[in-house]
């Protein structure tokens, strides 16, 4: 039900923190600590979700690339 749905929201979340600090570790990018930012205004939200929406896909896309060069290989 809905307390499910919520758990596995929270986890996953938590994942997703987690593995967003594990990968801009000398970047510079301060994705992960956006994403524990709680919104002053709707307008900011909707732009840190877009930061981060953009920046998962970016991950997703090289890490296809790599599975596809070492198929490749």
């Amino acid at each position: 039900g809905a307390k499910f749905i919520h758990i596995m929201y929270r986890f996953a979340r938590y994942v997703m923190i987690e593995d967003m600090k594990k990968r801009s570790v000398g970047t510079g990018i301060p994705s992960a600590e956006a994403v524990m930012w709680r919104p002053g205004n709707m307008y900011i939200a909707k732009a840190r979700h877009r930061v981060a929406y953009n920046k998962l896909l970016q991950i997703i896309q090289r890490e296809g690339f790599v599975f596809e060069e070492y198929k490749k290989k």
